[in-house]
């Protein structure tokens, strides 16, 4: 009888604290924080939860390996902040451009194509985590892409853009 209230202790315990790690970790993801820049016209997009959660799914799946934390492993200089992204040619800033590149990638200056060495959905015979990307995909895991920088900003692309 004892055992079985010893181990009723341990769970109370345990799942007491998931939830309190859970919750701790729980960002609001306000209206304001999902309203993303849609396109270079200046028009904007509120995104639901579940999509930027498809996003982050999708992002963990095909970019994260190069991308961790916004950060590019092959090259650092060239990240997802909102600084870099808005100055490469041409600007990678909104949703609808960040689909261009992920389906045909180009150098940051815009100069070369690179979908040989680059994931894209044009090179899903070599890149197969882009193999099976729809377009809602591409749209959910842009806006995570620029959901991040606002929802830590002191560690997305190594903080640089905060210096």
């Amino acid at each position: 009888m004892l055992k079985r209230y010893f181990w009723l202790a341990i769970a109370t315990v345990f799942f007491t604290f998931q939830l309190f790690v859970t919750n701790a970790n729980a960002l609001d993801l306000t209206k304001e924080l999902r309203t993303l820049p849609l396109n270079d016209q200046g028009q904007t997009v509120v995104l639901s939860e579940k999509e930027l959660k498809k996003g982050k799914k999708l992002f963990n799946k095909a970019c994260a390996s190069c991308h961790a934390l916004g950060m590019t492993k092959t090259n650092p200089d060239i990240n997802l902040s909102p600084p870099t992204l808005a100055g490469a040619s041409p600007s990678r800033d909104n949703i609808v451009a960040l689909i261009d590149f992920i389906k045909n990638p180009t150098t940051y200056d815009g100069l070369e194509e690179i979908s040989e060495t680059h994931p894209s959905t044009k090179s899903s015979d070599i890149f197969v985590a882009m193999r099976n990307l729809t377009e809602d995909d591409l749209y959910n895991l842009a806006g995570y892409l620029l959901l991040e920088p606002k929802v830590r900003p002191e560690q997305w692309g190594g903080g640089k853009y905060l210096r």
